[in-house]
């Protein structure tokens, strides 16, 4: 498969499943605390990851390789809390646009410091992208419920924006092995967030399934755009991966008969016309 035919395949083969996973995780929210969620989500994938890591022969990491997996991990869980939380006390249509436009925009400006400036037609999208939010959020003020979930769409997006920058710099030839140590660490940091903050830790029973079912799609999201970042540009790897909010506003929309305002059509669309551009780009 020529690689920017692989980018695109993986890239959005990732936006599947987070959309699917970030749809459920959202959903288990509304049940457990948004920690609790990412605590027991994170071993999941990193169980699963080990076992197809020991299963494809692979045998250990470089020192670079370790660095990255472990700042990526620092920054993953911690943006999973803030959008989970999002999810949980906002609206799906409007944090996940949010989250995706920043995670998106952000290796865009660090692929452009280092792998050459953007096309016109990526600088376009990051113009479009600022718009979106502005969109939303000026939308968000005026529905009921203010600001609920716009301060976590912001922290969360900036949060994957950086994870996408980190964990694209792991080099090729490893796949599985990364994601365990991202998920080893996100593990710790879990943990010591809820033992830091006394915060809940145990799941209601209604958030089992939808947890297992976001440990795995998480882990299959990290695993997917690990194979596109590897196969070409870190933008453009990021942007196709950043189209994760459709899948989770369709969900939204579909099981949970979420209404969307024209202003905030409005800026959902500029938003995902931002993530097309800057992929055309």
């Amino acid at each position: 498969m020529p690689p920017e035919l692989a980018v695109a395949a993986f890239g959005l083969l990732s936006a599947l499943s987070w959309g699917t996973g970030d749809f459920s995780g959202g959903i288990a929210s509304r049940h457990s605390s948004s920690l609790a969620v990412v605590l027991w989500s994170q071993p999941i994938g990193g169980a699963i990851a080990l076992v197809l890591a020991v299963a494809w022969g692979e045998h250990g990491l470089t020192a670079s390789d370790l660095v990255w997996s472990v700042l990526a991990g620092l920054c993953g869980p911690t943006a999973l809390v803030f959008f989970y939380r999002g999810l949980a006390v906002g609206r799906m249509g409007v944090v996940a646009p949010i989250a995706g436009v920043l995670g998106a925009g952000i290796p865009v400006v660090v692929g452009g410091l280092f792998q050459g400036v953007p096309a016109p037609a990526q600088l376009a999208g990051i113009g479009l992208a600022l718009v979106s939010v502005l969109l939303v959020t000026r939308v968000g003020d005026q529905a009921s419920g203010g600001h609920r979930g716009v301060p976590e769409a912001l922290i969360a997006g900036l949060g994957f924006g950086a994870f996408f920058v980190l964990l694209g710099q792991v080099g090729e030839g490893v796949v599985f092995l990364p994601i365990v140590v991202v998920r080893i660490v996100a593990c710790v940091v879990m943990v010591a967030l809820v033992l830091a903050g006394r915060g809940a830790w145990r799941l209601a029973r209604p958030s089992l399934v939808p947890v297992a079912i976001a440990g795995v799609l998480d882990l299959g999201g990290n695993l997917w755009y690990l194979l596109a970042a590897q196969q070409g540009r870190l933008d453009i790897a990021a942007v196709l991966s950043s189209l994760y909010p459709v899948v989770t506003i369709v969900l939204a929309a579909a099981f949970l008969r979420e209404r969307i305002g024209r202003l905030q059509a409005v800026g959902i669309l500029a938003a995902l016309g931002a993530i097309v551009l800057i992929a055309a780009g």
